[in-house]
């Protein structure tokens, strides 16, 4: 079975990856990121504060009073009194800074979750034949989820860390050369260990992104083929699958959260050896010193242990936010590799539009919804505006065609259908049938040859429009969660009540809908998980219907459904397939007899072509399929 991608690798330029996310954060929000800054300084400020404060009362206030049979406390409580406000006003910022930072995160995610949906939604067919639903699915939810984490959490306390850390260097340093020399030994054994963790840790939280990714992805694949997985008691099997991928998922989320676990305590022991180190260190400066105002003092060394606590505390803070932050930019750097997805290009200049016809014959343009279509033609060299009628009249000419480059598929395909025809393609699995009707949607694009649709090269036509006059129904109808009416008006959105129920009876879908228990309003799940095979294609029929396209293309679409469905099916094909040109891809030759012309492919080449009659009489590849000497794999 296909299975996501795996072994999924640490961001791949973490610099870029993080200025990439200041700019998704920041970009247009530079009076807030000005502000949060501004919040920053003043926390980190109070921090500094708070450590330098017990040195300064020690050595004015406290040993001041020492001895004093009469001693006034009021200094003491402007001290107290002034700290207090500062720790207040350290608090209120704190807040403030959280409450934005949670509203910019929410912001943020709304918009990038939107622009991945806009980009899913212009991406070419071509994106998703080579990438799992499960990996995209990752996109939205854990590389979705890890950068919530960084934008609300992480690169706040990153930035807060960073410039206490910044201004705690400072205070040290003023303090005491000589204990900031100490200060900085402890600080590279502590880069060397933690920077190590953190490189390994980093590589195991990526591999446990990818393996979360196969794992969901292979979830929601044995979720859609229940049936088929029942079918042939594939349940062990399935089961031996999902424990391989469940066991990798296991190992790297094991390692990842061993090495994270393993960041604190290591970071946490080695601030707590420095500040043993310090309090030797420092006590016997003092003594050295004489202490007192000449030398060095208690209340100094006091300052310094707290400020080095504070430094500790910084440099653990970002150590721990190493692991998530390294996360976070690897899912990042995911969401950033999609939204840089080159969109579907679309280089058409030729638009549908709602014509009238007038009494000379001529068409003008019309702003209502007129029923008759026409392609508005603009031309390059200045000439007025022409106004081809729509009618359905499509040709190919000597078409060659591959998926990948280097390997052609479809070879010299020429045919042609007038308005009203009907061609039915028929071939074994693989012989280009489906590719054929691709290539006119325009899902892919020829590498040689030419498409015209009434005279137009369809490479002229924008893609929308082109699409708008094509109604498809295939094999595996797709329906959405909401309601019938809603499924139907799927293929065109501006349909009225009437029109939906009138391109139901056509279908001869109208009757098993009155049968629901809401009608038309009755809502489906699960892709109409509770409607049969024929009724979900008689659906597919109707939506067709209402859009009320010129050219059909019908893949296969009675290959799995029953005799009695098939009539009732057929029939509904059959009456939506007037006065229209239709592609037909038919596994059972039956429904492909009466077509206007009969295409035998093998191998991406047409090797016989004509009616049913014409092609029964030459004896070839189709007599002996119809006649059933060999048979359509």
């Amino acid at each position: 079975m296909p299975r996501p991608q795996q072994g999924g690798t640490p961001a791949k330029n973490p610099v870029k990856a993080m200025k990439q996310v200041l700019s998704l954060v920041f970009g247009e929000r530079k009076a807030a990121f000005a502000f949060i800054i501004a919040c920053i300084i003043i926390v980190s400020f109070s921090t500094v504060y708070y450590s330098n404060f017990l040195g300064v009362f020690i050595d004015e206030y406290v040993s001041g009073i020492i001895g004093v049979e009469n001693p006034d406390f009021a200094p003491i409580v402007r001290a107290l009194c002034q700290f207090a406000a500062i720790v207040s006003v350290s608090v209120v910022f704190s807040y403030i800074l959280q409450r934005i930072m949670v509203k910019i995160s929410q912001d943020t995610l709304y918009d990038v979750r939107v622009k991945m949906f806009r980009k899913l939604e212009s991406l070419p067919i071509s994106y998703f034949d080579k990438n799992p639903h499960g990996t995209i699915m990752s996109r939205f939810s854990n590389d979705t989820d890890t950068l919530n984490q960084l934008i609300s959490n992480s690169l706040v306390q990153m930035l807060q860390a960073s410039i206490t850390l910044v201004m705690l260097v400072a205070a040290m340093l003023a303090n005491s050369l000589f204990l900031s020399a100490v200060v900085a030994v402890f600080v590279l054994i502590t880069v060397r260990t933690t920077g190590s963790i953190s490189k390994r840790s980093g590589r195991q939280f990526s591999k446990q992104q990818a393996s979360l990714a196969a794992v969901n992805g292979f979830i929601e694949e044995m979720m859609n083929g229940q049936r088929v997985i029942k079918v042939f008691c594939h349940e062990e099997k399935s089961e031996e699958d999902f424990e391989k991928l469940n066991k990798e998922l296991f190992d790297s989320m094991s390692k990842a959260n061993m090495l994270a676990n393993v960041m604190g305590p290591v970071t946490m022991n080695l601030g707590n050896l420095q500040y043993v180190a310090l309090v030797i260190v420092g006590a016997v400066f003092v003594m050295l010193t004489g202490g007192g105002h000449a030398g060095y003092t208690i209340g100094a060394l006091a300052a310094f242990l707290q400020l080095s606590r504070s430094f500790s505390n910084n440099v653990n803070q970002i150590s721990q936010q190493m692991n998530t932050v390294l996360l976070a930019l690897a899912g990042a750097e995911r969401i950033f590799e999609l939204l840089d997805e080159k969109s579907e290009t679309d280089d058409g200049y030729v638009t549908l539009v709602n014509v009238v016809e007038n009494p000379d014959g001529t068409l003008t343009e019309s702003s209502e919804h007129t029923k008759h279509w026409a392609w508005k033609h603009p031309h390059k060299d200045g000439s007025p505006v022409t106004y081809t009628p729509l009618r359905g009249d499509i040709v190919m000419i000597d078409v060659d065609f591959g998926y990948v480059p280097g390997k052609t598929v479809l070879h010299d395909i020429s045919l042609y259908a007038k308005p009203g025809q009907k061609i039915a393609f028929v071939g074994s699995t693989g012989a280009g049938k489906t590719t054929i009707t691709n290539l006119l949607n325009r899902f892919y694009d020829i590498q040689d040859g030419k498409i015209r649709f009434d005279g137009i090269n369809i490479n002229k036509i924008r893609k929308d429009d082109l699409r708008h006059s094509l109604g498809m129904i295939l094999q595996d109808t797709n329906l959405f969660t909401g309601t019938i009416r809603e499924n139907i008006r799927f293929g065109r959105l501006d349909a009225t009540d009437e029109e939906v129920e009138a391109a139901a009876k056509l279908a001869n879908a109208h009757d098993f809908i009155m049968m629901m228990p809401d009608g038309y309003d009755t809502v489906i799940t699960n892709n109409g998980e509770s409607l049969s095979q024929g009724q979900r294609q008689l659906l597919s029929i109707a939506r067709a219907a209402v859009a009320d396209p010129p050219v059909l293309v019908m893949d296969e679409a009675t290959s799995s459904i029953d005799t009695y469905t098939e009539a009732l099916v057929q029939d509904g094909m059959d009456k939506l397939m007037e006065n229209r040109t239709v592609f037909v891809i038919a596994h059972r030759l039956s429904t492909v007899r009466n077509s206007n012309a009969i295409m035998v492919l093998d191998h991406g080449r047409i090797i016989e072509r004509g009616d049913h009659e014409q092609l029964l009489a030459q004896k070839g590849v189709y007599y002996r399929l119809y006649t059933g000497a060999v048979e359509l794999d």
